[in-house]
């Protein structure tokens, strides 16, 4: 506990680069930081931060040192939500890195049904996709990862896998508004409103439209998936998400891609192997998993 506000102040710089943001984040003279970065060094034995023109870099050390201040930060985490607990009262706070397409409605659902019986515990979500949403659990950004077709990897422990199918959005009034599956070759016969490839779905969508070797007619791509959800409103388009996270706005109709055109997508609820989840996260992730179980199709 000695060094607990030092070693805030190393994590910071490492991520802003620089003495005088750190200072200006953490309310703290950039001389009197300086110091303290100094005195830490002296005592640690060893630099941990090369001094360079553009900024402050971790050397070696540093790395070796950042990672042990994460790590202790989570296990921190954990010791403060085991000692709320021990009152009756669930305290704590969940990092949620997810792939947009859950923003929607699922993880608002969720996040609010669980402070409904656990207010005191408090949340925050970041976007990011693929590759992006594991390095968030690596370097402790986040508690839980939620993500679609995650890259393979041996840095994050699964806490639940599901198969979700990929659906075809349009708004009520397009010709192919009804009900059931659809083939994706129906789907060509009009212009599409394509996610770009930034998002996982996408380069599910292009290995679907090779194998049918038809051209497809994109009106406009985008990586937000609101935006997309919210032209198919206005244009006579197709659009795709997945079905899990499918929309609730009024005026769209949602309809699953026959699983020959385009295989089940898989979701994924994990966090960084080897840490110890704190008890609000832990619990979270077990009311999640049992939501995503529930709709999952394999």
């Amino acid at each position: 506990m000695k060094h607990l506000r030092t070693l805030e102040y190393i994590a910071s710089i490492s991520r802003t680069g620089s003495i005088r943001r750190t200072a200006e984040q953490m309310n703290i003279t950039p001389s009197a930081l300086t110091r303290k970065i100094q005195d830490f060094e002296a005592e640690l034995g060893a630099p941990v931060f090369e001094r360079l023109p553009q900024g402050m870099r971790l050397n070696s050390a540093g790395e070796l040192l950042v990672r042990h201040i994460r790590s202790q930060f989570s296990d921190f985490e954990r010791l403060q939500s085991q000692i709320a607990d021990l009152t009756g009262v669930r305290r704590g706070h969940v990092a949620i890195a997810c792939s947009q397409a859950f923003v929607d409605h699922l993880l608002p659902e969720e996040i609010a049904a669980y402070r409904r019986q656990f207010p005191l515990v408090s949340f925050s979500m970041q976007m990011r996709d693929h590759a992006q949403g594991i390095q968030s659990l690596v370097t402790f950004e986040a508690d839980l990862a939620l993500l679609v077709n995650p890259p393979a990897t041996a840095e994050m422990t699964v806490l639940m896998s599901g198969s979700y199918p990929l659906c075809a959005v349009m708004n009520r009034n397009h010709p192919l508004a009804q009900n059931g599956p659809i083939r994706l070759r129906e789907c060509l016969q009009y212009p599409l409103a394509m996610p770009d490839r930034s998002l996982a779905i996408r380069h599910v969508l292009d290995a679907a439209l090779a194998r049918t070797q038809a051209t497809a007619d994109v009106a406009i791509e985008s990586g937000s998936i609101e935006f997309l959800r919210n032209f198919t409103l206005r244009e006579q388009v197709i659009s795709f998400h997945i079905a899990l996270a499918g929309p609730t706005r009024e005026g769209l109709c949602l309809r699953p891609l026959h699983p020959k055109d385009v295989p089940l997508l898989a979701l994924v609820l994990g966090y960084a192997r080897g840490r110890s989840l704190p008890i609000a996260a832990s619990k979270f992730a077990e009311q999640l998993s049992r939501r995503l179980a529930a709709d999952s199709t394999g």
